[in-house]
């Protein structure tokens, strides 16, 4: 049997069963921040001890994604009336798909060496890795639309029309962060991109604006606070997925946080230097360096699902007209500037630190250009301090 192909099946069988498992105590950790930033304790009480573990670590609510779990499969399965319900089963399924195919050519440790031969650790080493995830994710429109299209709910189409323009909006500077990378280091393989990062720097460094975009991109398209407008529960009730109960409804919600960690891998793979650290490890090595450098990768990705649900607790949601705002006069204006700065590095083969002089011109640029004032007023409240009502003296020197 080839060897590549075992590599790849062994990378499978230990990498799907634990993306599977954190996403339910990615759920735990959610409610943990939240809990803490909102000064409260969060789950405590159900607990995964067998007798074996210590009285404080059965507090910890270990065994809350269990107890969820087990909700989800034993609540009643309630199909409404006049739904379409081919449609209306497959949503779902084409929302997480997406997630987990995109997961194939992730090259979580680097390249490992056995006896003379070398072998990728991504599942499906592609020569277009990043374009392949870019595809991949982008598919997830899809069970969002058949969701609220299948649903016979206004309110649930409502809303499923408000995330395709949502996604389809913040796909265009998340491509454009993408062309610019692979502009930069001249490949689209994610094994290649990591490699350039970790025999040079990380881009992070030299494209800080561009990793802003693309975060903020990440957020956008994985309906995350404060871009979560596709169920914003006090316009459209639950949005899209208003109509699907038990596990139906649960695999939107594993979807949602399968995107996040692909998005933070994609991020980490295009900025972060992937398994790289300061120190540059040797590109090629045994399994114990394989291992360090998954655990390396898997400590990037947690420290920015962090940052997103602390992003999530702490901003408030956007109008929608804001956040269409953002997308077309904002982020894509900035991401095609960014790409002309690229193009002319590129062209020139100047030295990458040209990148961050042009990423400081581009913020002063657009710190210098006036920006129409804008039309939201701050409703006036008796005793507010921000914005108090006018007295008479006001009044009267108005």
């Amino acid at each position: 049997m080839n060897g590549q192909l075992v590599v790849s099946i062994v990378t499978i069988l230990i990498v799907l069963p634990l993306l599977l498992g954190g996403c339910a105590y990615l759920i735990l950790l959610e409610r943990k921040i939240s809990a803490w930033i909102q000064d409260r304790i969060g789950p405590n009480r159900t607990g995964l001890s067998f007798g074996i573990l210590p009285i404080k670590s059965r507090m910890l609510g270990l065994g809350q994604p269990l107890a969820d779990g087990l909700k989800l499969l034993f609540k009643e399965e309630y199909t409404p009336l006049g739904v379409d319900r081919p449609l209306f089963v497959l949503a779902p399924v084409a929302v997480v798909i997406p997630a987990l195919v995109a997961w194939a050519v992730v090259p979580w440790g680097g390249l490992l060496r056995v006896g003379q031969s070398i072998f990728t650790t991504a599942a499906a080493p592609l020569p277009i890795g990043v374009v392949y995830i870019l595809a991949t994710g982008s598919l997830a429109v899809y069970g969002v639309v058949l969701g609220g299209f299948a649903s016979n709910n206004k309110y649930a189409f409502f809303g499923s029309l408000r995330a395709t323009a949502q996604m389809l909006s913040y796909e265009i500077p998340m491509g454009l962060c993408v062309l610019i990378i692979v502009l930069m280091s001249g490949s689209a393989s994610a094994d290649d991109l990591v490699h350039d990062q970790a025999n040079g720097v990380w881009n992070l460094w030299v494209q800080p604006v561009l990793a802003i975009i693309f975060l903020t991109c990440v957020l956008a398209e994985c309906n995350r606070a404060p871009f979560d407008l596709a169920e914003a529960e006090q316009e459209l009730i639950g949005g899209y997925h208003t109509e699907y109960a038990s596990m139906k409804w649960g695999l939107f919600f594993l979807a949602e946080y399968m995107h996040m960690i692909i998005g933070s891998a994609f991020l980490t793979i295009l900025f972060l230097g992937g398994w790289d650290l300061p120190m540059h490890q040797p590109l090629v090595g045994g399994i114990s360096l394989v291992l360090l450098k998954a655990a390396v990768f898997a400590a990037k990705i947690i420290l920015l699902l962090s940052l997103m649900m602390v992003i999530r607790w702490t901003l408030p949601r956007f109008r929608f007209d804001q956040l269409m705002q953002l997308a077309w006069r904002g982020l894509i204006p900035m991401a095609v500037g960014v790409l002309l700065v690229a193009a002319v590095v590129r062209f020139y083969d100047l030295r990458p630190w040209w990148h961050l002089a042009g990423n400081v011109g581009l913020v002063l640029i657009v710190l210098a250009v006036p920006r129409p004032r804008s039309g939201n007023r701050p409703v006036r409240l008796a005793g507010s301090r921000f914005s108090p009502l006018l007295t008479d003296a006001d009044h009267s020197d108005a």
